[in-house]
Parts: C-alpha cells; sequence; structure tokens
C-alpha cells in the first residue's frame, strides 16, 4: 500500500496537470494577461504624467512671458517719468528719436519671443499707452497694454 501512495506521488511530480481540477488546468496564463493589463494601466499614467508635465512647462512659459511683458512696460513708464521734458519723443512705434525709447524696443525684442513695443504718448495730458505684442514658439500672438498719466506734479 505504501508503495503504491509513493508511485501515484512520483506521478503526481512528473506531470504538474494530472490530478488538478479541469478548472486550474484552464487558469494557466492569467498570472500573465493580469500583468500585462497592469502594464497598460501604468503606462497609460505615465503618459498622463508626461502630458501633465508638457502642459505646465507651457504655461509656465507664458507665465513669464507675460511677467517680463508687465515689467518692460513699467519700465518704459519709469523712464517717461524721468524725462518728463521730452515725453512728445517717445510717442509711435519706432521711437527712433529718442535714444532711451530705442534702448528700449531693442531691449524687448531681445527678452520677449517676437516682440515689439508701441508708444502713444498724448502730450497735453500726459496720457500714455504702452503696447507690447510677442508670439510664442506655437504661433499665438499676445498682446500687454498698459494705460498711465505721466505729468508734472502739481505745487
Amino acid at each position: 500500500m505504501l508503495n503504491r501512495m509513493n508511485r501515484v506521488r512520483a506521478t503526481e511530480r512528473l506531470s504538474p496537470t494530472r490530478g488538478k481540477p479541469r478548472a486550474a488546468r484552464h487558469a494557466r496564463g492569467i498570472a500573465l494577461i493580469e500583468v500585462l493589463v497592469a502594464l497598460l494601466i501604468f503606462m497609460l499614467g505615465v503618459l498622463g504624467l508626461i502630458g501633465l508635465q508638457a502642459s505646465m512647462t507651457r504655461a509656465q512659459t507664458e507665465s513669464k512671458v507675460r511677467a517680463d511683458a508687465a515689467y518692460l512696460a513699467s519700465e518704459l513708464n519709469g523712464r517717461m517719468w524721468s524725462d518728463l521734458a521730452n515725453l512728445a519723443s517717445y510717442d509711435g512705434t519706432g521711437c527712433a528719436s529718442q535714444a532711451r525709447c530705442s534702448e528700449w524696443q531693442s531691449k524687448v525684442g531681445s527678452s520677449l519671443p517676437g516682440g515689439t513695443g508701441a508708444v502713444t504718448v498724448n502730450a497735453t495730458s500726459g496720457d500714455v499707452a504702452v503696447t507690447i505684442s510677442w508670439t510664442m514658439p506655437n504661433g499665438e500672438t499676445h498682446r500687454y497694454v498698459t494705460h498711465t498719466t505721466v505729468t508734472k506734479a502739481a505745487n
């Protein structure tokens, strides 16, 4: 009897599917499919994170350029405040007649992608509009406009 039991055990060791329930024989390979599905879900998550990172980088770049445009407009307003006698010479897109404005124009062009600046000055009222335009690498055109009144202080 003991000899017969040993033979049955030896046979089971040699043939791994013998003696197993029918469902277990057909379930082979299911673990591999589960792993592949898990990898697919994981990869979709990674691709989502990569897309999120790309959009955040784009938003950060656009935000920096907008901040630079605001700074440049404020800088020109400061230059005009310190040069009230020549306020009318700042008017126009090129403003090449005014050295300080021409320097500012070149700074706009070098600081912003495709950046241009235009100034509209009403010398009698002191109203000034500074318009800065730029084009992002994806082709979107943006504008920053600021309106200020630059006049001599009343004594």
